[in-house]
């Protein structure tokens, strides 16, 4: 019999200490297994290299104990185990990440958790951009001072944890810039906040992480100059294209009224509007007060100086030297509309130059208008360009 034994500093059930008592095999991290103390008779593998112990775990007889943090089920060990056909007995204790939010005395129920231990750290960077509480259980290669390096421009307030219910621990408030300076103990969770969304979020009883609320909204749903603004109709094509969800980073070059970015970062996707105009960003921020766009003033691409690497780019505006500076970034995705015909074409040429694989579309809508006694008639809209560039 396998049995996980969650550990969070507190002393062991007894459950788990006849379990432990019985193991011919005990695997745990070596923090662990000095603070529970195994029986002699057993054997003990330090858990560094994960899939050697896993293959120990296949090949023992007798039973076996896992030591494992917090909760086993809850981005640990359960999975892998699963994963290799056993089915163990779980004795859970508190995860570090209820300790973490007890600790800073914040609900979580409306916290989203991402982990950046063991695989691509974006999807997780990428959530601490785009949404307003989200705990990261880290790694020594993406701990505190990496997240605080990659979260400058965004407004945040990151929570420290270390060594949660261990000799040592430690919690602290840190900006961004204090935490990429800071030397961090392992292990460690890192709470990230944005706090004027938090307060908003509050106010109207809302869940920073709730599903979107539809997508294509109304124009008049948001400020914009003189019709400047990518049209519903456009819109609906193009998020279907740049496909923003949770762990995406989008850039909206020439953002305009910022309705594009700001629907993706409906979608959970973190996003940066970047507009030339002063009069346009200050529209952008007003539009985008609580969907945690940034807001990048500077005409494209010189503005892309210093910012991370997109997953996708939409071009609005900005022409031909912004769609050719998006794509030096090597973006999996870019999608760029155009009124003129010569222009789209030579995007077209762009697109393909560059490598990707290009597909394009106009769309020629024509809207409902009313006419006096209940009847109505059709007014045309500018037609659109749009064209998609996807890496191969």
């Amino acid at each position: 019999m396998i049995t996980v034994v969650g550990c969070d500093g507190s002393p062991l059930s007894q459950e788990a200490m006849d379990r432990l008592q019985a193991a011919s095999l005990v695997v745990g991290g070596r923090r662990h297994l000095e603070s529970v103390r195994p029986p002699e008779r057993a054997r003990r593998i330090v858990l560094g290299d994960v899939p050697a112990a896993l293959a120990d775990i296949d090949a023992a007889e007798g039973d076996v104990v896992v030591l494992a943090s917090g909760d086993p089920a809850f981005f640990g060990i359960l999975r892998a185990l699963r994963g290799r056909g056993h089915a163990p007995e779980v004795l859970p204790a508190v995860s570090s990440v209820a300790t973490a939010f007890a600790r800073i005395g914040l609900p979580w129920d409306d916290a989203v958790v991402v982990s950046a231990h063991g695989r691509d750290p974006r999807t997780a960077l990428n959530a601490c951009r785009a949404l307003p509480k989200v705990a990261v259980l880290t790694s020594p290669a993406c701990g505190p001072g990496e997240l605080g390096a990659e979260l400058a421009g965004w407004d945040r307030t990151l929570w420290v944890a270390e060594r949660l219910g261990g000799p040592g621990e430690r919690v602290v408030r840190r900006t961004p810039a204090e935490a990429a300076a800071g030397d961090w103990a392992d292990p460690n969770v890192v709470v990230v906040l944005d706090e004027d969304r938090l307060a908003a979020a509050a106010r109207v009883h809302d869940q920073p992480a709730a599903p979107p609320d539809g997508w294509a909204h109304a124009d008049d749903s948001y400020a914009h100059r003189a019709g400047m603004i990518t049209k519903w109709e456009v819109r609906a094509v193009v998020l279907s294209r740049l496909r923003p969800t949770l762990g995406r980073l989008i850039w909206d070059v020439g953002a305009g009224s910022g309705s594009v970015g700001i629907e993706c970062a409906e979608h959970h996707a973190a996003v940066i509007a970047i507009e030339r105009d002063p009069a346009a960003c200050e529209l952008i921020r007003r539009n985008a007060r609580s969907s945690g766009v940034r807001v990048v003033a500077g005409a494209a691409p010189e503005a892309y100086d210093g910012l991370p690497d997109p997953d996708a780019v939409f071009v609005g505006g900005g022409g031909l030297d912004a769609l050719g500076g998006a794509l030096a970034r090597r973006p999996e995705t870019v999608v760029a509309t155009f009124a003129a015909v010569d222009r789209a074409a030579a995007a077209r040429r762009l697109l393909a130059d560059a490598a990707y694989a290009v597909e394009g579309v106009q769309l020629a809508a024509s809207r409902f208008a009313d006419l006096p006694g209940g009847s109505f008639r059709l007014e045309a809209q500018n037609p659109v360009f749009v064209l998609t560039g996807r890496s191969r």
